[in-house]
C-alpha cells in the first residue's frame, strides 16, 4: 500500500502512546545494522529508561524514550509491528529476515520495526533532539496544522504541478503519493495543474480536501491496532491504487499515470474535464 503517511504514523503514535507509554525499555536490538543511521548516543542508551511518549513529525515516528528520541521513517516498505509477549528471549542475529530493529519493554512485551522487500530504506535515529534528523529539520508546517494563508504560499513558492509539489516534505509535512492522490481527487484538480496558476477558488477546495481527507483518515486509524491500519487505509481510498474501477463519484474509469518508480491514480471526469492525461511511459517510448 505504499508508504505510512500521516494518517498511518499518527495511528501508531496514538498505539504506541496506549501500549508502551509508561513501560521501560530493557533492551533495543538491531539486526539490519544500516538501518540504524546513528551512533550516538548508542542504543544501549535507551535500555533502563521509561517510553514517555510517542509523538510523530510528518512521516517521521517519534518514540520518546526519556530525554531520547528514537525517531523512525518506515520509507515505502517499512511497518511497526507490535507484540505483546516476546516469545524468549534469544535476541536477534544479524540480517535475519524482515527485522531492522526490535524494542523489547520490561513486561515482556515490544515492538519490532520491519520491511519488506530487497530495497531497504527504512532509517532509525536515536537522538537528543528531533532537529538532529536532516529529514525531520526539513520538515514544513504539519499538513494538519497549516493555515490557508500559509498553505497559498509555500504551495505557491515552488512552480511545478501540483501531485508533485503537495508531496515535498519541506513545503508540507505529512502527504504522499496515496493521500495527494485522494486530496485532489476530492478537490476535483488535475494532478497536473501548475501551482502558481491556482485560482483562489481551487486553492480553496484544495485546501479543504487536505483537511477533510487527512482528518477522515485519522479518525479512522487512530484507534486501529497496528496488524489492521493497512487495510483500513485501502478501504477508504476513492482513487489511489483503484485503476480500471469506477469513480465512486460520477463513475468513470480510474485511470493511472506512470513514472520510472512510481505511479497515481485519477479520475478524467472528475479531475480533468473526462480527458484522460498522457501516460508518461508512452512518451518516453514515442520520444
Amino acid at each position: 500500500m505504499g508508504m505510512p503517511e500521516l494518517p498511518e504514523v499518527e495511528a501508531l503514535a496514538a498505539y504506541l502512546r496506549e501500549r508502551a507509554v509508561g513501560r521501560t525499555v530493557e533492551r533495543v536490538e538491531v539486526s539490519a545494522i544500516n538501518a540504524l543511521k546513528t551512533y550516538d548516543p548508542p542504543v544501549t542508551a535507551l535500555a533502563g529508561r521509561p517510553v514517555t511518549d510517542a509523538t510523530r513529525h510528518g512521516k517521521f515516528l517519534d518514540v520518546v524514550v526519556e530525554d531520547l528520541h528514537l525517531i523512525v521513517h518506515l520509507a515505502r516498505a517499512g511497518w511497526l509491528q507490535y507484540r505483546d509477549q516476546f516469545k524468549g528471549g534469544t535476541p536477534l542475529k544479524p540480517g535475519s529476515g524482515p527485522i531492522a530493529l526490535r524494542v523489547r519493554l520490561s513486561d515482556g512485551s515490544g515492538f519490532d520495526l520491519t520491511e519488506a522487500g530487497t530495497q531497504k530504506k527504512l532509517a532509525a535515529y536515536l537522538v537528543r533532539d528531533p532537529a538532529e534528523v536532516p529529514g525531520v529539520a526539513r520538515l514544513g508546517p504539519d499538513a494538519l496544522a497549516v493555515t490557508r494563508e500559509e498553505f497559498e504560499q509555500r504551495l505557491k513558492s515552488r512552480r511545478g504541478q501540483v501531485k508533485g509539489v503537495l508531496t515535498e516534505q519541506d513545503i508540507l509535512a505529512g502527504v504522499g503519493n496515496a493521500y495527494s492522490d485522494e486530496i485532489l481527487h476530492a478537490a476535483k484538480l488535475s494532478p497536473f495543474a501548475i501551482t502558481d496558476r491556482l485560482s483562489a477558488e481551487a486553492l480553496d477546495r484544495l485546501y479543504a480536501a487536505l483537511r477533510a481527507v487527512l482528518t477522515d483518515a485519522v479518525t479512522r486509524s487512530v484507534g486501529q491496532q497496528a496488524a489492521t491500519l493497512k487495510g483500513e487505509k485501502r478501504s477508504g481510498l476513492a482513487v489511489h491504487a483503484r485503476t480500471g474501477l469506477p469513480c465512486p463519484v460520477c463513475g468513470d474509469t480510474i485511470r493511472e499515470v506512470s513514472f520510472h518508480d512510481s505511479n497515481f491514480q485519477y479520475c478524467p471526469g472528475c479531475q480533468t474535464g473526462g480527458k484522460p492525461l498522457a501516460d508518461r511511459r508512452l512518451s518516453k517510448l514515442i520520444r
